[in-house]
């Protein structure tokens, strides 16, 4: 079957990388990461394939809700987390943002490929009343933007330390770009069920002995196992499926790329962020950059709000 080429590419591309363990199954995965790992596992990922329009469309594009277009409403900050985290990691930049009256939300992400988190974040972004400042953090970068490209009422892009993929590449393609990332080294493969019969596909996590390292190495040790304990898991089409027509090429974007980060490496990140042309911001930190430096973060969104203000 296609799913299980796509599954032993990816399988045998890591593990020539040194991924840490074997294949297990989905009760060994809930063993090893508690709380975040059952989250997000309720959708089945298809086949990888290039990420198309998620929303209903006519001939003038995204078809929007009622609420959507309110004339006169408040901006809305739309933080989206990436893989191996969850939205909590957005909290000291949803406490700055809110203490400057900015209405602001941090839905989650399910991890379960590009294309169906795409959609469901669009369809998020279809329910809110008035424009929108879309962030993304790692493999959220990803996502929006996808989600973003057909979505009248987002007015600017955020990348915090995240992917900003053009069309046609994949997270494990760009990946092989790096020069100064660690994660692959670090990913533990697990299955779970798709809901589909007894299909099963793989996820992955990062092993809890190298998450402060390749994920949040200027956090305390005591946070980041916690952050390990919870964290939750990206299926591998987060990985193989290729992106869609950038939103980036038609919206003001705005990029803060971490100099520590050994998660996608700074290389990396900036370099999409200078092809995506945006206004970049360097900050000294790790991957976890809106965790360490929520201040510096929470600066860079609301200068992009005073610019599509």
């Amino acid at each position: 079957m296609k799913r299980d080429r796509v599954t032993n590419t990816v399988v045998n591309r890591l593990s020539r990388r040194s991924v840490v363990g074997q294949l297990a199954g989905a009760g060994a995965a809930l063993a090893v990461a508690t709380g975040g790992l059952a989250a997000g596992r309720d959708a089945a990922p298809g086949s990888a394939s290039r990420v198309q329009a998620s929303s209903d469309t006519t001939k003038e594009g995204t078809v929007m809700t009622d609420s959507s277009q309110t004339a006169d409403a408040p901006l809305t900050v739309v933080l989206v987390h990436g893989a191996f985290a969850d939205a909590s990691g957005w909290y000291g930049v949803i406490d700055r943002l809110q203490g400057t009256g900015i209405s602001v939300t941090a839905p989650p992400n399910p991890l379960r490929g590009v294309s169906h988190d795409a959609a469901y974040i669009a369809s998020l972004l279809s329910q809110i009343p008035g424009p929108v400042l879309l962030v993304g953090h790692s493999y959220g970068g990803a996502v929006i933007t996808n989600a973003a490209t057909n979505a009248k009422n987002v007015v600017g892009l955020v990348y915090v330390a995240g992917f900003a993929p053009d069309e046609g590449e994949t997270g494990l393609e760009l990946e092989g770009n790096a020069r100064d990332s660690v994660p692959f080294t670090a990913l533990l493969p697990f299955q779970y069920p798709t809901g589909q019969g007894t299909e099963k596909a793989v996820e992955f996590v990062i092993n809890p002995a190298n998450f402060h390292e390749a994920f949040a190495a200027d956090l305390p040790t005591e946070q980041t196992a916690l952050m390990a304990a919870t964290q939750r898991p990206i299926a591998e089409l987060g990985f193989t499926e290729a992106s869609g027509p950038p939103a980036w090429k038609s919206l003001p974007t705005w990029a803060v790329v971490a100099t520590g980060d050994k998660t996608i490496g700074t290389d990396l990140v900036r370099f999409m962020a200078e092809r995506a042309g945006a206004t970049i911001t360097e900050v000294e930190g790790s991957h976890a950059i809106m965790v360490s430096q929520p201040q510096a973060v929470t600066d860079v969104i609301l200068t992009a709000i005073d610019a599509v203000a």
